[in-house]
């Protein structure tokens, strides 16, 4: 074990960071899937704790974008899941640890996007994610005993994002980083999504091969967002030069935050 720690202290945070996010989704969802009620209520309440504990280590710039996530992201978990069915979870309700676990996923895809692991191999994770998920998604519409019409549709527009999305790196990660979340959540029966798209009819595999778009989508309402509140923030210190001005309104955000262009 005190290797272990040894080799963790020495690792790069941002990896540190995905480390964290993916031991923590991965243990709890395992916990979850047998857990009661309450104890799925402590399991959300370690999940804010754990959100809270890495935001520490995280520019301002990137909490605003994290928050965000948090925000659009719980709202339409209450629109997908228990309005709409698209999914359902084991309670028939939205777990506590849901919103601080879209944090959680949102601060491991910054992490590693901007890593200096993905620099050096970004062209060769790029084209894993899209030759990757394109064989997903084939294999939902023509092989797959369970069709994933809505799936492909969702990856169709997870593409479009990372070829032409100006934080594509972000995308990217993003794409890995849910794609375990969601293979170890349908595995261990915390979640399941419907075999029809609501409305549509499209079908629907569990988990959908480009349910990474939807988070893409909230990713890149984060990153406007922000750079908007930056914006507003800047004209408010420039406004206010003349006075004090606390440290976090007069420290411009970290070059490896994601902002709008």
């Amino acid at each position: 074990m005190a290797v272990s720690f040894s080799v963790l202290r020495k690792t790069p945070r941002d990896l540190v960071v995905v480390a964290v996010v993916c031991a923590a989704a991965g243990l709890g969802l395992l916990v979850d899937s047998v857990a009661t009620l309450p104890l799925q209520q402590a399991l959300g309440v370690l999940a804010w704790g754990i959100l809270l504990g890495l935001m520490k280590g995280e520019t301002w710039h990137v909490r605003i974008q994290a928050a965000i996530v948090v925000g659009i992201a719980t709202a339409a978990e209450y629109l997908f899941s228990p309005h709409w069915h698209f999914y359902s979870y084991r309670f028939e309700n939205v777990p506590l640890y849901v919103s601080p676990g879209h944090g959680m996923v949102y601060l491991a895809a910054a992490a590693l996007g901007r890593s200096d692991y993905f620099r050096r191999h970004h062209a060769w994770l790029t084209n894993l994610a899209l030759i990757g998920g394109t064989a997903w998604a084939a294999w939902g519409l023509f092989f797959a005993e369970r069709g994933d019409m809505g799936g492909a549709a969702l990856f169709a527009l997870l593409f479009v994002f990372i070829l032409v999305g100006r934080t594509h790196p972000l995308y990217v990660a993003a794409f890995f980083i849910t794609t375990y979340l969601e293979l170890v959540g349908t595995f261990y029966g915390n979640w399941a999504w419907a075999t029809q798209w609501p409305f549509f009819g499209l079908s629907q595999a569990n988990p959908p091969c480009g349910i990474s778009a939807g988070y893409c989508i909230f990713d890149a309402i984060a990153v406007a967002g922000a750079a908007a509140i930056a914006k507003t923030v800047d004209f408010a210190a420039a406004r206010l030069r003349g006075s004090a001005l606390p440290a976090w309104l007069d420290t411009p955000p970290a070059q490896e935050a994601y902002e709008e262009e």
